[in-house]
């Protein structure tokens, strides 16, 4: 399977429950980095080697079948046909990376794993026909494709090496095509079908919503119909339908993508409520009162000082009031309460650094994005006048973002 997908603002594609907005790495990871096209990195994941032993196994037993002839040498050209398929599929995704690039939409990574890629685009389109655009481009080079070695298979014979491998790298980019153009997210097929209902209704959530929930019919039917079709092309065989091992193994697969699938799809309706919500993040209503103190403050006054005042926050200056560093929250929690008198705020303040100060009118997506590119658990919120307006915690942001996802449409 292959599909592009768009990560939360701040956090990776699929958020766990400790994956906030601003603890996303500043670099992409994901597997073994093979290289980069385009400036985007190209991540390997562990499961792709177990998905290309699994080729390896199944594309050798039906060349055992074909060309006898090869002996052991049979797993060789097997494997060289998993990675040609997975070639494929990265051209797939650097369709869908290119456009995106056009369209000036960051591409944090592609990944290859299980069952496919994934081209990973850090924001949403921003009309319904670049989606279109955008989800087409990738079952569209899947389809020229296998019609390019399907011409190069009238080169070739039949019953050779270079034939078997020729029809093989055709069908299996046919399948790739015509599975990513099912209409149902998180395939480019739903993608499309979100953009055409984005267009007649004009409203993106509306299109999300009918393209998610087409994407949890369409599991349905995968895990259902798959075995199904199994059983009755054994039949159709003159046979007595599947085996045993074969109904087993179909019925396996068919979980696997029907889990994906409807995982997907609650992840595409999960991320467009959390955007819908998005511009309700902002510093200035987020941001906690902050009291100014010396360096050399005993923890415990400043601590009292911050009580009096109202204030949830630390601010370092210096002799002429200029703010200098942060005193972090976690640091003061793990300090107890009878040594507190005897330790300054400067023992445990975090340096300013310049992707540390914030604007107050920071809000939405440009919000999660300032704070994604410089990690902190701690931030100085200012005024365009460069007046102290508070200190920004990322766990109220995390709060807010969480909730934001929890909150109903």
């Amino acid at each position: 399977m292959s599909e592009s997908q768009q990560p939360p603002p701040g956090g990776e594609r699929t958020p766990g429950p400790d994956d906030g907005p601003a603890k996303r790495p500043p670099g992409p990871g994901g597997g073994i980095l093979m290289g980069r096209f385009f400036g985007v990195p190209v991540y390997v994941a562990p499961s792709w080697f177990l998905v290309a032993a699994l080729i390896t196994w199944v594309f050798g037993g039906q060349l055992d079948r074909v060309l006898p002839e090869l002996g052991g040498a049979r797993y060789l050209v097997s494997l060289f046909f998993a990675v040609a398929f997975y070639a494929s599929v990265l051209v797939h995704e650097l369709a869908h990376t290119v456009a995106a690039l056009r369209f000036e939409l960051p591409v944090r990574r592609i990944q290859l794993q299980f069952f496919g890629g994934v081209s990973e685009i850090e924001k949403e389109s921003e009309t319904p026909g670049r989606e279109f655009v955008l989800a087409f481009v990738g079952p569209l080079l899947s389809l020229v494709l296998a019609g390019v070695f399907y011409l190069g298979m009238y080169g070739v014979d039949p019953d050779t090496v270079p034939g078997v491998l020729l029809a093989g790298l055709m069908i299996s980019n046919l399948l790739v095509a015509v599975f990513n153009l099912l209409p149902g997210l998180p395939l480019d097929g739903g993608r499309m079908l979100r953009a055409v209902i984005w267009k007649i209704s004009g409203k993106a959530m509306t299109g999300t919503v009918a393209a998610a929930w087409t994407g949890r019919a369409l599991a349905i039917a995968v895990l259902v119909g798959l075995p199904l079709l199994s059983y009755a092309g054994g039949m159709s065989d003159g046979g007595d339908g599947a085996t045993g091992f074969d109904s087993l193994t179909d019925a396996l697969l068919a979980a696997i993508l029907a889990a994906i699938i409807w995982t997907g799809a609650g992840n595409s309706l999960r991320m467009a409520r959390l955007r819908e919500h998005l511009p309700e993040l902002q510093a200035r209503t987020l941001t906690r009162r902050a009291l100014p103190v010396s360096s050399d403050t005993p923890l415990s006054e400043a601590l009292r000082r911050a009580n009096e005042a109202g204030a949830r926050a630390l601010v370092v200056v210096d002799g002429q009031g200029t703010p200098t560093a942060l005193v972090r929250e976690a640091a003061i929690v793990g300090v107890p309460e009878h040594r507190r008198p005897w330790v300054a705020v400067s023992g445990l303040a975090q340096d300013l650094k310049p992707g540390m100060k914030l604007s107050a009118e920071l809000a939405g997506e440009d919000l999660l994005d300032t704070l994604r590119a410089t990690p902190a658990t701690e931030y100085l919120v200012v005024e365009n006048s460069g007046e102290v307006y508070g200190v920004l915690s990322t766990a109220d942001v995390e709060k807010a973002f969480l909730a934001a996802m929890a909150r109903p449409s």
